[in-house]
């Protein structure tokens, strides 16, 4: 495993699109892979599947100056900003490794044990001290490479996430938390000293690494061209970040084990005009091709479940039965 340095930016859009660039783009043999790291000014980083407006307070963070920015990964929201430290695992994707959340998870977990924080994971993709989540984690596969990413809530502004965020009702209650401020947690305060960052980042090197000399791969300035014109060209965009959202006439939501899924149809005279599939579920494929599917559909589960019939599921949202899916459209 090779540390590629983002150069301390702080740019969400800059930070994303050297993430997606390394991913796609970056030499890397069979037993190759790379660890970065990142922290982002104040910012809101949407799941890939998301409803961006649903998603954001959006006068808040008009206000505040704090940047919204879709990722290529799915999931939920989160809230970025300098006490948060994010992670990426980026390597092959072996066929077993998409999903196990706790084999990228698990050196992270070590190197927080070892600072006398009681963590571990829980869940479908969080790290967590007792019932606190102190980070969140996701993964992306593209072609024969995938990568793991999550967020290290060390010394965050922890109000900040309820202001900027809108949280799902149905999502707090199925933790058994009132509120998503009781939800989350700081590093710090489960540490007997403070620690800053660098020496976050340095703790975790040393978990991976261990005491040999921490092998970097450098990006070049043409290197770091291509993702300035990435970031210009995706993650700068309003297309990307919000994108247009149709006239709704259907909705309906629901809480899987596996993700929250929310359907937006568009219906007139009966059959599906507009189709839109929202949520933090995990998945290979890309929804919008099931939304193309369903449009000229009439909107009945029999029609549904035909037009359907050749997709897998499984590919585009993890372990969700596709009944109960169908079901959730009518």
């Amino acid at each position: 495993m090779k540390f590629i340095s983002n150069n301390n930016n702080t740019d969400p859009t800059l930070n994303l699109a050297m993430e997606e660039y390394v991913l796609k783009t970056v030499p890397m043999d069979e037993d190759e892979s790379y660890f970065l790291f990142y922290v982002n000014r104040p910012s809101i980083i949407v799941g890939k599947n998301q409803n961006t407006i649903e998603e954001v307070h959006q006068a808040y963070i008009d206000e505040h100056g704090i940047d919204v920015v879709r990722r290529i990964s799915g999931g939920g929201a989160v809230y970025h900003d300098f006490g948060n430290l994010n992670f990426s695992f980026i390597t092959k994707d072996d066929g077993q490794s998409f999903h196990n959340f706790k084999k990228f998870t698990q050196p992270i977990v070590d190197a927080l044990n070892e600072m006398g924080v009681d963590a571990e994971m829980t869940g479908r993709n969080d790290i967590q001290v007792g019932q606190a989540k102190i980070s969140g984690n996701a993964m992306v596969k593209v072609k024969d490479r995938m990568f793991s990413h999550g967020t290290l809530m060390l010394n965050s502004e922890l109000d900040e996430v309820q202001n900027a965020l809108k949280v799902n009702p149905a999502k707090i209650q199925s933790k058994g938390v009132k509120s998503v401020r009781k939800r989350v947690a700081n590093i710090v305060e489960f540490l007997e000293e403070p620690i800053d960052i660098d020496t976050f980042k340095s703790i975790i090197l040393k978990q991976l690494f261990g005491d040999e000399a921490v092998e970097t791969y450098h990006l070049t300035d043409e290197d770091w061209q291509n993702i300035e014109q990435l970031a210009n060209e995706k993650y700068r965009t309003w297309d990307w970040n919000y994108g247009k959202n149709p006239k709704y006439n259907f909705e309906r939501e629901h809480k899987f084990e596996k993700g929250f899924v929310q359907i937006k149809l568009d219906v007139k005279k009966g059959q599906i005009e507009h189709a839109k599939i929202f949520g933090d579920f995990f998945g290979e494929g890309n929804v919008e091709e099931l939304e193309r599917a369903l449009e000229g559909v009439t909107h009945q589960k029999a029609a549904i479940h035909e037009a359907l019939k050749d997709f897998d599921i499984h590919h585009y949202f993890g372990a969700i039965p596709k009944d109960e899916l169908i079901d959730l459209m009518v």
